[in-house]
């Protein structure tokens, strides 16, 4: 059974954790990757160890993406893998969040997405091949006390995950959302010494995506969940 061939990826949203896993993994199966965030002033380790390119860009302005994607058609570097990460949250009470602070969270959790899924379909569809990976979380599916604007941000990045799998996939278009159930381990964030097993290895989820691009046509899936396998649920 033919496995799918991918030669240039986009990550979109990248910082030190699933981001770069992501990049490392991408860079030895032979992918070309290209690195997208708001501040890449902290990236350059990575794209040496991966030979990424890096780009500045703010993933919930139009024009912004919209060059992003220009400057990688002009290097030759189209991605027929992309991956959306980027995200934000503001929590508190309902009755005391910021509406400007709001609009902005969810700006970038869900009208970034589109915006980068546009640019990616658009380049994809004329040759009826490539995958656009949305990263989300528990917010997703459940929304919790004290954050509504995270659970807003995720609920509608699930949703236009959804929608666009029924609209692209019949087009030769993989497209996948992935509900991260849990934290994710971190040199900020170490797995505590008395719950080993309670946060995500950013290399295990990483390789979970992987798994996920090399998928045949006839099983695609387009919501995949992880976990710890201590996480209630």
């Amino acid at each position: 059974m033919e496995k799918p061939k991918y030669r240039s990826a986009l990550i979109v949203g990248t910082g030190p954790g699933l981001s770069a896993s992501l990049a490392r993994l991408f860079a030895s199966h032979g992918l070309a990757v290209a690195l997208a965030a708001r501040q890449t002033d902290k990236l350059a380790a990575l794209a040496k160890e991966t030979g990424a390119t890096v780009h500045a860009c703010n993933a919930a302005d139009p024009k912004e993406v919209a060059a992003l994607f220009e400057s990688l058609d002009t290097a030759g570097r189209t991605p027929d893998v992309v991956v959306y990460n980027a995200s934000n949250r503001v929590r508190g009470p309902l009755v005391d969040l910021p509406p400007d602070d709001v609009k902005r969270a969810i700006e970038i959790s869900a009208f970034g997405a589109f915006l980068v899924s546009q640019q990616a379909a658009r380049r994809m569809l004329p040759k009826n091949h490539g995958a656009i990976l949305l990263s989300g979380a528990t917010a997703g599916v459940k929304g919790f006390a004290l954050s509504a604007t995270f659970a807003m941000g995720k609920f509608a990045l699930r949703g236009l995950a959804q929608s666009m799998a029924r609209e692209l996939s019949p087009k030769g278009i993989h497209v996948a959302h992935f509900v991260i159930d849990g934290g994710i381990r971190s040199a900020q964030r170490p797995v505590p010494t008395d719950n080993p097993d309670s946060l995500l290895d950013p290399d295990a989820i990483a390789e979970t995506y992987w798994a996920t691009l090399q998928q045949h046509r006839s099983a695609w899936s387009w919501e995949v969940e992880v976990r710890p396998w201590v996480e209630k649920f």
